[in-house]
């Protein structure tokens, strides 16, 4: 993905893109990966936005995992691990095998069946066992790998073992700087970090840390649950445009 290619209304389209997507994240603490990546593809080559999400994401799980360092539960993180290195391994073999059509329209699925389970608020409770690193590790790394949205399994799995809010922000900043350090070393071995690739992400920077910035200090009087229903129908609209792709 070159700079150079990229017209001034897809240069327009990927900063609103990246700023409403991280805006979400300095408010919520994840969900950048989700808003973006499924925007961005709408424009862009699919194996490019990956990457770029993936490192922006690391850069900014490694600004909020700092700030909330004594707060991350390592008990409930450490199990994920393994399970996490199997997903990502499978992940940068899919990535490099499997077309882009395909991956759009996986993607899109994906999308949509998180946006609908978002919507309807389905709740989960915590006091579950660890046994369930196993599917939520491996299927983090591999989602994540392949489409950058494998938070989601991440969030559910604290969420089952009964992690409070700022505990749940904090271990999830932290597993997504070991689980992305994964995903960037197969991508680098998978040949995807050129030049031109890395002075576009140089570029996003300034985007999304000033994004992070505002996220991080509105004070908002919208309800937990309208935020949740209206990111929900944005996730729909980006799912169904990739799906009809």
């Amino acid at each position: 993905m070159l700079l150079s290619t990229l017209t001034g209304g897809d240069l327009a389209f990927c900063a609103v893109v990246l700023a409403i997507a991280y805006v979400v994240r300095g408010l919520a603490g994840f969900g950048s990966g989700l808003i973006s990546i499924p925007l961005l593809a709408l424009r862009l080559p699919l194996q490019a936005v990956v990457p770029l999400v993936v490192l922006l994401d690391y850069i900014a799980s490694f600004s909020q995992s700092l700030a909330s360092r004594r707060e991350v539960r390592w008990r409930e993180l450490l199990p994920l691990l393994p399970f996490t290195l199997i997903g990502v391994i499978a992940g940068v073999l899919i990535l490099k095998t499997v077309s882009a059509d395909a991956m759009s329209h996986a993607l899109g699925a994906f999308v949509l069946f998180f946006a609908f389970y978002q919507f309807f608020g389905l709740e989960v409770t915590g006091g579950y066992s660890k046994a369930w690193a196993a599917l939520a590790g491996s299927s983090g790394g591999l989602i994540g790998t392949l489409f950058g949205t494998g938070g989601p399994f991440y969030i559910i799995y604290f969420r089952l073992r009964g992690l409070d809010k700022s505990e749940l922000r904090a271990t999830f900043a932290a597993t997504f700087l070991i689980d992305g350090s994964g995903r960037l070393v197969g991508y680098a071995a998978a040949d995807l970090f050129t030049r031109d690739f890395l002075l576009t992400a140089l570029a996003a920077l300034p985007v999304m840390a000033v994004a992070l910035y505002v996220g991080g200090h509105i004070h908002t009087r919208i309800s937990p649950r309208t935020f949740q229903r209206a990111i929900s129908l944005l996730l729909v609209g980006s799912g169904l445009a990739l799906l009809l792709k």
